[in-house]
């Protein structure tokens, strides 16, 4: 029995407003996810991202393992009573750090051997492993074991890796059968879109509780990463949740919603916010800058968030400038709050039928021309 239900409340074009329902919570969708990557979203408490507007997060498989441990997790009851979050968490089985440890790691048909970033031991995390991780986390969203095609790849190496990814996503569904949490799939195959094809071929296949494109915002020019999007997104199982890994920009948001996707995530909104770059819906503002320093508005005046309603940019300015970690607090959520008043504009605007009209106001606002995209 699978661990969600997707209801598809509307469309617009290729673009979904729906509802992923969990034993946990509701997620409305399109959704945002903020990253808590070690069991905390950097800098603010999991109330505030709450009343950010967010209703599910993602950890990170590799990490949570490297520390604190599943030991201690486990003692806690699992991941959402260790960081003290209610509702649903997605879990990233670890097959970004393939990617992003390539460096400190081996694969091998069995799995990836990897030299810990933190002491240098070894570390084997195999499609078993990976899922046993994440039942321990008890994970709401759990992801299959890939391996995350770097860019460029040749036809050949992309095959070969994709080819090993499905190998995996099976082991992965034998691996969680009886076990709580949805499995979603990973879409492979690099800039290939007939080795996209058939990755989601067999995963359908397989069999799947939500499918998901990886291998993208890997280093790929913009274009390449839309126009596998715009190919791959609306021939996803349309009565499954669709997830876009690792992006993105509020642009990649827009564009990933015009063509399907429901799901996202991304470091950018509370990274950027720890650099001092905000975002509004006229673009970014770079805090540090001296042009602030003595700037009594708020962020964004339609802004609702705390940091709006309370501070000032030039107090900002001053944060920032001296160091002091209340800047990164208060940026945070700003930055938090602008995601999900972005996704539920989105939202809005399919359930109202009018999406491309909000598409082009939101590039008008912030100073950008659309990407051509059929």
């Amino acid at each position: 029995m699978t661990s969600v239900d997707y209801k598809l409340l509307n469309t617009d074009g290729t673009a979904r407003r729906g509802q992923l329902q969990f034993a946990r919570g509701t997620v409305e969708t399109p959704a945002f996810m903020p990253v808590g990557t070690a069991g905390t979203v950097k800098s603010v408490t999991p109330e505030e991202v709450r009343a950010s507007g967010a209703e599910i997060l993602l950890g990170n498989t590799f990490h949570l393992l490297l520390k604190p441990g599943m030991e201690v997790i486990a003692a806690h009851g699992g991941l959402h009573k260790f960081m003290n979050w209610s509702g649903p968490i997605l879990t990233d089985s670890g097959g970004f750090q393939v990617f992003s440890l390539a460096k400190l790691r081996k694969i091998t048909e069995q799995g990836v051997t990897f030299r810990s970033p933190i002491d240098g031991s070894k570390i084997f995390l195999g499609p078993e492993e990976a899922l046993d991780v994440q039942h321990t986390l008890g994970s709401d969203v759990v992801m299959v074991l890939d391996e995350c095609t770097g860019y460029p790849a040749t036809f050949e190496h992309a095959q070969q890796s994709m080819q090993r990814s499905m190998r995996w996503a099976e082991r992965c569904k034998r691996a969680h059968k009886g076990k709580h949490g949805a499995l979603f799939g990973i879409v492979q195959g690099g800039m290939h879109l007939q080795l996209r094809e058939q990755s989601l071929q067999d995963l359908i296949n397989i069999g799947f509780d939500g499918y998901a494109m990886g291998g993208l915002s890997v280093g790929e020019p913009k274009d390449e990463m839309l126009k596998v999007l715009s190919y791959m997104g609306p021939k996803l199982p349309a009565n499954a949740p669709h997830y876009l890994m690792g992006v993105g920009l509020p642009q990649d948001l827009v564009e990933g919603s015009r063509f399907g996707i429901d799901m996202f995530d991304c470091v950018l909104p509370t990274r950027n916010a720890r650099n001092g770059w905000l975002y509004t819906p006229n673009g970014i503002v770079k805090i540090r800058n001296a042009t602030h320093r003595t700037d009594t508005d708020p962020v964004d005046k339609s802004c609702e968030c705390y940091t709006c309603k309370n501070y000032s940019r030039g107090y900002l300015c001053h944060l920032y400038r001296s160091h002091e970690m209340l800047g990164a607090r208060l940026c945070t959520i700003h930055n938090l709050h602008y995601f999900q008043k972005l996704m539920q504009q989105i939202r809005q605007s399919i359930e109202d039928c009018r999406f491309m009209t909000f598409r082009k106001e939101f590039y008008d606002g912030i100073g950008v021309e659309p990407p051509d995209v059929a």
